[in-house]
């Protein structure tokens, strides 16, 4: 029998992922959007788990990659570690939660609703196995927080970012507008090298021998993508000691976004607190929403990934120069958009008399980025809006949108939904392509640099 495992104190089960434990003080837990959790436990044994589901089936049955992601595999995989620690099947209570849909329209939910797909085959096999399911909260317009504690067995669901009201709540005096252009000037630039290659991307002009020395002259971007380089991303197969080596190893294309990934780390890298809802929460999502991003300019076949990519780092910086107002705002948004059904953009205008797009645009504007990614980081939550880039700003705002429904508490986001079947067209994505997208979240998850780079 394998050794049981005693929890003290509080265990996160991150996205893809689950635990299996026991312990009189032990809570497992997991914050859930799109996502689905299970907890199942016996009581007898006092010895339960909880899974954090991200997709209903893998892409490949015969092979499927990290199969805790998935419903299908992942459900049976816990079950069976449950009886291999002590736990006896037939004693095991399970609780169900989250599955949060994109929002209330029927028909744009058939393309979303991951999480109701995911659910249904959670409830299958839980009925296959004659396990008692004794409690579900499915599905809704919310993330939520679900947490087991294994030495009760009491699993508690509760909605997130629902804070008590605070005196003087809207009483802001929207400071930001008299501040912003110190606010503006604060924010941490891009270093330069890192500013030319966004141009370049931008132009789709690469001149890499020229990159390559100025790299090498910033001695500190260049131990990070040396570091990066000999990370477990490559699997050690070959030291890397040079950018040039890098160059070889990796390509052209993957080492300059890895060059513009490395240089807005420590620019959008905020503590927990304001828009980041844990701590890096902004860069996480800004990563995740740039591979999404690329994978579908994958798809159109008519924009650039690399310049998909760029775009997606770089949609949020607005918040960077916001982040110090909403830390205190916070309570009042969370309020907006949970109880009051606005939407971030929405909340910002009525609070700070501004948005992070629009910041955003005047910092890049500073910064003298290309024009058509000025143009994205405007629009990427009203992407009609666009003029130049139509088709990569939809992308954006795609990318953004399931992110925000995936990974929920890295940020605080909520875009409007309601145009999502034309935006869809817009980006030059069917809903079938879209969904195929959806499927590669867990390799967005790995963010694996050279999936699918041709490196």
């Amino acid at each position: 029998m394998v050794k049981k495992e005693t929890i003290s104190g509080k265990r996160i089960v991150a996205s893809g992922s689950y635990v299996v434990g026991t312990g009189n003080n032990g809570i497992l837990e997991a914050y859930l959007g799109t996502c689905v959790g299970v907890t199942l436990y016996d009581p007898q044994k006092k010895i339960g788990g909880l899974i954090h589901l991200l997709l209903p089936e893998p892409p490949s049955p015969e092979n499927p990659w990290n199969p805790e992601m998935y419903a299908e595999t992942g459900l049976p995989l816990m079950i069976s570690e449950l009886e291999q620690k002590g736990a006896v099947k037939k004693n095991l209570e399970a609780v169900i939660a989250g599955g949060a849909l994109v929002g209330p329209l029927a028909k744009r939910d058939l393309i979303l609703d991951i999480g109701g797909r995911t659910a249904d085959i959670v409830g299958r096999i839980l009925r296959k196995e004659k396990i008692t399911i004794k409690k579900a909260e499915i599905g809704g317009y919310f993330s939520c927080r679900m947490n087991l504690h294994l030495g009760t067995g009491e699993t508690q669901i509760e909605p997130l970012g629902i804070s008590p009201k605070t005196s003087g709540e809207t009483a802001f005096d929207r400071s930001v507008l008299k501040e912003l252009d110190s606010l503006l000037k604060r924010v941490q630039p891009i270093p330069q090298i890192a500013l030319k290659i966004i141009r370049m991307i931008s132009e789709q002009k690469y001149q890499m021998g020229e990159i390559t020395e100025q790299i090498m002259q910033d001695q500190v971007l260049s131990a990070k993508v040396i570091g990066f380089c000999n990370s477990a991303y490559l699997g050690g197969r070959t030291l890397v000691d040079s950018i040039e080596k890098a160059l070889l190893i990796v390509g052209e294309k993957w080492l300059l976004q890895m060059i513009v990934k490395t240089s807005i780390e420590d620019l959008l890298s905020q503590p927990e607190g304001g828009y980041s809802l844990c701590k890096g929460g902004l860069f996480q999502h800004a990563c995740g929403t740039a591979v999404l991003a690329r994978e579908m300019a994958r798809a159109t076949r008519e924009v650039s990934p690399d310049l998909a990519y760029t775009a997606g780092l770089l949609h949020d910086i607005g918040k960077v120069a916001l982040d110090q107002f909403m830390n205190t705002a916070r309570p009042y948004f969370y309020r907006q958009m949970l109880e009051g059904g606005k939407d971030l953009i929405s909340a910002e205008e009525e609070m700070f008399g501004t948005t992070h797009t629009e910041v955003g645009g005047q910092l890049a504007d500073r910064w003298s980025l290309p024009e058509n990614l000025i143009e994205v980081i405007r629009t990427h939550h009203q992407p009609e809006n666009a003029v130049k880039e139509i088709r990569l700003t939809h992308i954006i705002y795609l990318a953004d949108l399931v992110m925000s429904r995936f990974m929920v508490r890295q940020e605080l986001e909520k875009q409007n939904t309601e145009a999502l079947l034309p935006r869809l067209k817009k980006a030059g994505l069917s809903p079938e392509q879209f969904s195929f997208v959806i499927e590669k979240i867990p390799l967005v998850l790995s963010d694996s640099p050279l999936e699918g780079l041709g490196a």
